[in-house]
This record gives C-alpha cells, sequence and structure tokens, in this order.
C-alpha cells in the first residue's frame, strides 16, 4: 500500500482584464498580457476606448477592443457595467484593471466586497486612492522618449516620408515642441496649444479637427500621443521629418 501523500494541484484564477485604453498607452499591451498570466488564466481581454483615436490597440493580438465612442466618461462606464456583469454572473475569480485613473476605486472596492481578487495596474503617477481599493497594484513603465523613435523593419527605415504628409503647420508644431521639451516624455498639449498660438497665430478651432488631440490623432506616422488627460503629452517622430526644414 503506498504511503505517498496525495498530489495537491493549484488551479490558476480564472481572469478577467479590463484595460482603460483611453488611459493606457498601447505599448503597454505585452505587459499587461504577462502580468495577466502571472496572476491567473485570462479568458477575457478586453481593451475600451475610441476607435477612432486608437486605431493600435483595435489591432493587438489577443484583446478584444470595445469602441466607447466620444462621450464623457465612456470608457469608465462600459468597463465597470461588463465588469460587474462578469462578476455578478460568477464567470471569474479575479479582475485586472489597468488604469492610471483613481475613479476606478469605487468600482475595486465593490469587486473585492463579491469575494474577487482585484489586481490594479497603471503608471506611476496613480493615485494611492486606487492602489489601496485593489487586492494588490502593479507600476508599469513610463511612456516613450520626447522624440519617439518607434522600431519598424529594416526595408521601412530606408523609406523617406515624402510628398505633403509634412505640413507647414506639421514643421512648426515639431519645433514647437523640440524647443519647448524639458524632459525625456515629450510637450503637453495643452503647452503645445498656447505655444501655436503665441508663436504662430495658429487657433486649432479654426481647423475641422477643432482640437489639438484630434489633430495629431490623425497623424500617428508624424506623432506619438498619451492617452487622453490633463497632462497628457505628445511627441514628434524624428524619421517622419528626416527631410523636412529644420
Amino acid at each position: 500500500m503506498s504511503t505517498l501523500p496525495p498530489i495537491r494541484l493549484t488551479v490558476p484564477l480564472r481572469l478577467s482584464v479590463f484595460v482603460d485604453a483611453d488611459n493606457i498607452s498601447v505599448t503597454h499591451a505585452q505587459t499587461i498580457l504577462d502580468l495577466a498570466r502571472r496572476h491567473g488564466a485570462p479568458d477575457l481581454l478586453r481593451a475600451y476606448g475610441n476607435v477612432g483615436l486608437l486605431p493600435d490597440w483595435d489591432k493587438v493580438p489577443g484583446f478584444q477592443f470595445i469602441h466607447s465612442g466620444s462621450g464623457k466618461n465612456a470608457t469608465d462606464m462600459l468597463m465597470c457595467i461588463d465588469a460587474m456583469e462578469r462578476t455578478l454572473s460568477e464567470q471569474c475569480e479575479a479582475v485586472l484593471l489597468v488604469s492610471s485613473d483613481q475613479d476606478f476605486t469605487h468600482l475595486a472596492t465593490r469587486l473585492r466586497g463579491y469575494g474577487l481578487t482585484v489586481i490594479g495596474a497603471g503608471e506611476a503617477k496613480t493615485l494611492e486612492r486606487f492602489r489601496a481599493a485593489c487586492s494588490e497594484f502593479h507600476v508599469i513603465t513610463s511612456a516613450p522618449p520626447c522624440s519617439a523613435k518607434i522600431p519598424q523593419p529594416k526595408a521601412e527605415i530606408a523609406k523617406p516620408i515624402v510628398g505633403d504628409l509634412v505640413s507647414d503647420l506639421d514643421q512648426k508644431i515639431r519645433n514647437v515642441i523640440r524647443s519647448n521639451c524639458k524632459d525625456a516624455n515629450g510637450l503637453e498639449v495643452t503647452m503645445l496649444s498656447a505655444r501655436m498660438f503665441k508663436d504662430h497665430g495658429v487657433k486649432i478651432s479654426k481647423r475641422s479637427e477643432k482640437n489639438w488631440r484630434g489633430y495629431l490623432a490623425k497623424r500617428p506616422d508624424l506623432y506619438t500621443l498619451d492617452p487622453k488627460g490633463p497632462n497628457a503629452k505628445v511627441r514628434y517622430r524624428p524619421e517622419a521629418f528626416r527631410n523636412a526644414p529644420a
């Protein structure tokens, strides 16, 4: 008769992932996926935001992108609805909430009240209020440097950007960012707006985009833009301005 003790297998927690794509850059997608796999068995991975402003999130393998439209707090509300629905239908045992926005504090508290493990993740700027509401919190890395240089295949690097892609206005934007960028994270969009008007008399409200975020987001080949927020920053892509006048 065997005297070996019974083998106990640890079953990973069934995990649902909810990403505030308005607030978290797509550059963190792999980090988020790795974090989810360390904490459980992720069977639902969703990113929420306006697909018109966040086309790259819609292309990330493994994530389902949920278009929230352009309404105020639309992303927050959709995330809360889906997370509570998942919880009340007992379809998960743990939740990964990815945002640097403290508005998800109430959601984290409520989910923990239902007995779920709540893992929070966000950038270093995330306030303690949201961090403390989670079972545990992980800081993800910050945004790319001021003049973001995104790796591309060798065949793409050699291609010059020609035509009217870099307009006179874009050259002015590049020069304002370069002249006023004080750190490695870029220039705040609000500061760009003020400097463009002061230095060049440019009012974005006179254009069809109506605001600088709309203008910059439509030109991903020229700029990288932080997720929406009061301190969001923009960086220009140096390779895009290679042939533009200094």
